[in-house]
């Protein structure tokens, strides 16, 4: 073993690390992809602002229309590391509900880019063992939009490499606001009581129920905002914010937003842990 790759299994946590992601997907190896991270450091769920596109596609006199596509190269790109690096859940805010009020020609172009990587990027998606989970309101998209996303969704239930969970016509406040009406429907017809309603009966009824909180918020294109997504679940995640426009995020991207989470100390509210 280098010198190097022992950083990555240094600790009996580390090689446990190892074997659980060897158990779910035995072709990612992050103590070769990433050596000189330690493995037990690799962030189990990495969510993600994909912002940039329109300045992209600005600085180089194109439509936004083609940064939106060139984005969708860089989700492609970004998927395939984070499933070399053992990450178990990719979640990407691809629309969110504010994303409405944005011109009509590019809301459609973004509707008809997402029904087109559906149905083309299936087959690899199922062979490369990455399932699909959207969360979000579907009331309000198209019925074809529905279709090409539940149909990618069937296509990849059995998958277990590494889920991707885009976002779509998502909104946080939203989600949480359909968490509470849904406990009180169950409170009102007496199937709970307003006593057992905590923080894990919430997160219970969230888009995101069964999956764990993202240990790590990468925004891209320089911003420091939350934008309205995730802010349940955010609550103790990690945040990095990467001057890198969207379009151009690459595997080194993403390499440098591992080892920043690794640096960190977290806390959950109690003291530093070495």
């Amino acid at each position: 073993m280098s010198a190097v790759v022992s950083v990555a299994l240094a600790t009996d946590a580390d090689r446990a690390a190892l074997e659980r992601i060897r158990a779910r997907s035995p072709e990612s190896d992050p103590a070769v992809a990433l050596p000189d991270v330690p493995v037990s450091r690799i962030p189990r769920h990495v969510a993600v602002i994909m912002d940039g596109n329109g300045r992209w596609a600005s600085a180089r006199g194109r439509p936004r229309t083609d940064g939106h596509r060139a984005g969708a190269a860089s989700i492609r790109r970004t998927l395939v590391h984070a499933a070399k690096l053992g990450i178990e859940y990719l979640t990407l805010y691809s629309f969110s509900s504010e994303n409405w009020s944005r011109p009509e020609e590019e809301v459609r172009a973004l509707m008809e880019l997402c029904i087109e990587h559906c149905h083309s990027e299936q087959a690899e998606l199922s062979s490369s063992g990455v399932r699909v989970v959207v969360i979000g309101r579907r009331e309000g998209l198209a019925a074809d939009v529905v279709e090409a996303l539940e149909f990618v969704e069937r296509s990849t239930a059995e998958c277990r490499r590494i889920t991707v969970c885009l976002a779509i016509n998502y909104g946080s406040r939203g989600e949480i606001a359909d968490a509470a009406r849904s406990l009180a429907r169950d409170a009102a017809a007496g199937r709970i009581t307003a006593e057992s309603i905590d923080e894990t009966a919430v997160s219970s009824r969230l888009y995101t129920a069964g999956m764990p909180d993202p240990d790590l918020l990468i925004r891209t294109g320089g911003e420091m905002r939350l934008s309205n997504y995730l802010l349940w679940q955010l609550s103790y995640a990690e945040l990095h914010s990467s001057p890198v426009l969207w379009p151009d995020f690459s595997e080194g991207d993403l390499d440098a937003a591992v080892r920043d989470f690794a640096t960190r100390h977290r806390k959950f509210g109690g003291l530093a842990t070495p």
